[in-house]
């Protein structure tokens, strides 16, 4: 094979993965004019159209959709043999992709971006910030973080925090104007700050539990955001109740006296975060020492 074949087989390979040409180009190193010359190059070559392009996305053609599964698999094939001979050399460097919860990315990945990359300088790490269970095999990620509960059973997963509290918590400003409820049900009385699922877009039921009687309700209220800032600062500004994971910026806020957690005696608890991956790759020891960062196990310390 040419290095010119090799060239453009990576980039068709990067397009289809990432179904965009930007986000294809920027990851291969490459503006994307220079991405769609050699795209039309290999499409010149075969003699056949292999993606199938919009303004708004890409998909392969059935001619494309062919090409693809044959030659991802080898691509796949290579650059795990490139990982293991990098690992004899007992040196660490490349590119580590990994599809992260936003909770994960927040509370675990970003305090430790700077040890990380003082004891590896050389290597790139790719982080995607992603809520709606992205398939990591098909987005050709090297692992992913999921809530416990989510993750698929051909996975091996490594388990990252301890399982987390999940409350309604409210401004002491609006509890003050409105009231504090007594039961979920008093939830229907009140402005509350709805979650979006970014896998469906659904609205959360928000879940409640009490000597094992379990509850779950739909609230209503005059914010709707997949977005966890979001809807931790409406309910700072006393716009209504919201439903969080403690771990994540609220525990904080509860201590500061910012917010108020309300229904105490209904609290549940979620399992905690994992990092998993395919079961069917090797694991180079690059994802080894970026899990051993994130549960602070030498070289990376104490968090």
């Amino acid at each position: 094979m040419r290095g010119s074949d090799f060239a453009e087989l990576k980039a068709f390979i990067a397009v289809v993965e990432r179904q965009s040409f930007a986000r294809a180009a920027e990851h291969l190193g490459l503006s994307p004019s220079a991405l769609s010359q050699t795209i039309r190059q290999l499409e010149s070559r075969i003699g056949a159209r292999l993606l199938n392009r919009t303004t708004r996305s890409v998909a392969p053609s059935a001619s494309g959709e062919q090409l693809y599964s044959r030659v991802a698999p080898l691509f796949r094939e290579m650059a795990n043999a490139v990982a293991e001979a990098s690992d004899a050399t007992g040196q660490i460097r490349g590119t580590l992709r990994i599809n992260t919860l936003g909770i994960a990315a927040r509370t675990l990945i970003a305090p430790r971006l700077q040890r990380f990359h003082q004891v590896h300088p050389d290597v790139v790490l790719d982080i995607v910030v992603d809520d709606a269970l992205a398939d990591i095999v098909a987005g050709r990620f090297d692992a992913g973080i999921r809530v416990g509960g989510q993750l698929k059973k051909d996975m091996i997963a490594v388990r990252l925090s301890p399982d987390m509290k999940m409350m309604a918590v409210a401004s002491p400003d609006y509890l003050a104007r409105h009231g504090t409820p007594k039961t979920p049900t008093d939830l229907r009385d009140h402005a509350c700050i709805n979650w979006r699922l970014q896998m469906d877009g659904r609205f959360y039921r928000w879940e409640f539990e009490k000597r094992g009687k379990r509850h779950e309700i739909a609230v209503d209220g005059p914010v709707v955001t997949n977005d966890a800032d979001i809807g931790v600062a409406a309910a700072v500004n006393g716009l209504g109740i919201a439903y969080h994971f403690e771990v994540d910026q609220v525990g904080e806020l509860l201590k500061q006296g910012r917010l108020v957690q309300i229904l105490p005696d209904w609290t549940i608890t979620r399992p905690g975060v994992f990092l998993y991956y395919s079961n069917r790759h090797h694991r180079p020891a690059l994802l080894g020492s970026f899990i051993d960062c994130m549960l602070d196990r030498a070289p990376f310390g104490d968090a």
